[in-house]
């Protein structure tokens, strides 16, 4: 008919790539939960409202050498179809696999206890829940989101820790958003900085709760157990590919979450007598109000549950790598809980309690990376997915870097 036009239709081949590059993506988001738990919220928020913005600079730092770290996981199990636990048992023997598996379960165990105290405060600040019965529905909730992987398959599990892990954002980053943040005053917060002693122990604590050793190990089996071993030349590089675009927009979007949350707390906090987050919650409904409140501790709630869940995943991944032994998900959770428990019951201070945790997880951290490097700069292993050189540099430089930082802080 004159006038009609036609809307060209993409080619079949032209729309196979890209649908494949979207079915790809998820496992960073997973991940990448492991950045915006409550130990993150505890040391941002503590380093934002002591020092102002002083600290943004070892947040973006440590935020941007974990892409790497992520990116690394992921890329050694696409390349061989095993988890980084499994290689380190695989390539050093059941002896040293052994010993980084205690290392390894020490630093699990930290994790889980600033997980679930996170998520006793926020319901404690939403429900006036006592903080032992909290811990222990966070760790319940936590199990039911794990078993959504047993029903619904990886996929399914991908979709809801997604969707908590974006509540989780969104609460975090809101009341930055709506103060208005300073631009100026970030941007001089990007120079590196340290005044005093306590601004040493929270750098410790930014990267200990930044790039987090549980993420490394479970990465790599989130990978594997997605697309298993793949042989082809061409598909292994697209998958690479999507990999990147995955590990690239998760962390991203988990670095301004960490960010936003110093930086609101700069802004509504500072020179406030802050020691934990439950007085940051009542700063912040003192200077921003209730609704912006509110959204800080249902997002603390989100990240304490889902954190919680993703944690012990990663846990059952790093005892079946290192061990090869299987543990059922149920099991895992109730004996991770003991600690976490033992903690809040104990009558420790969990603002200091959270923080402690991610200093000791700084200690874990090269355990986890220089296997990873040793692994993915090996040709043999890698094949063509092997590092470049820079990779490998960078990857070098950093752990350097995350070492001295642990060591000074313990000597200090």
């Amino acid at each position: 008919m004159t006038g009609e036009r036609t809307i060209p239709r993409p080619s079949p081949t032209a729309a196979r790539p890209r649908a494949r590059l979207v079915t790809a993506l998820g496992p960073a988001v997973i991940a990448a939960v492991a950045y915006i738990d409550p130990g993150n919220v505890a040391t941002n928020v503590a380093a934002g409202s002591r020092y102002g913005h002083l600290l943004v600079w070892a947040v973006v730092s440590a935020s941007s050498f974990a892409v790497i770290v992520q990116y690394l996981s992921a890329k050694v199990g696409l390349a061989t179809g095993r988890t980084l636990p499994q290689l380190c048992r695989e390539r050093f023997g059941r002896r040293a696999a052994r010993l980084l598996w205690i290392q390894a379960e020490c630093v699990a165990a930290a994790t889980d206890v600033a997980e679930v105290i996170g998520g006793a405060i926020a319901l404690r600040i939403l429900f006036g829940l006592p903080l032992l019965a909290g811990g222990i529905i966070v760790s319940g909730a936590s199990l039911l989101v794990l078993q959504v992987q047993t029903s619904r398959g990886q996929r399914g599990y991908e979709l809801v820790v997604g969707a908590l892990f974006t509540c989780a954002v969104a609460g975090f980053c809101w009341p930055t958003i709506a103060g208005g943040p300073d631009p100026a005053a970030i941007t001089a917060g990007m120079i590196p900085r340290i005044t005093d002693h306590g601004s040493e122990v929270l750098v410790a604590g930014i990267v200990g709760a930044t790039i987090m050793p549980h993420a490394v190990y479970l990465h790599s089996a989130l990978v594997t157990r997605r697309f298993g071993t793949v042989l082809a030349s061409d598909r292994r590089h697209r998958l690479l590919r999507a990999t990147r675009w995955d590990v690239g927009v998760a962390m991203t979007v988990a670095t301004a979450a960490n960010v936003a949350l110093l930086v609101a707390a700069a802004e509504y906090l500072r020179g406030a007598p802050i020691e934990d987050i439950v007085q940051a919650h009542a700063g912040l409904r003192h200077a921003a109000g209730p609704v912006l409140a509110t959204l800080f501790a249902l997002a603390l709630l989100a990240s304490g549950l889902v954190s919680s869940s993703v944690g012990t995943h990663a846990g059952a991944v790093i005892m079946e790598g290192f061990l090869g032994r299987r543990t059922p998900l149920a099991v895992r959770r109730l004996v991770v809980l003991v600690p976490a428990l033992a903690t809040l019951a104990s009558g420790v201070d969990p603002g200091e309690a959270l923080i402690l945790t991610q200093v000791i997880l700084s200690f874990g951290i090269p355990f986890a990376l220089l296997p990873l490097i040793v692994f993915t700069r090996d040709r043999r292993l890698m094949g063509d997915l092997v590092n470049r050189r820079t990779t490998t540099a960078a990857a070098g430089l950093g752990t350097l870097a995350v070492l001295a930082i642990s060591l000074f802080t313990l000597v200090s």
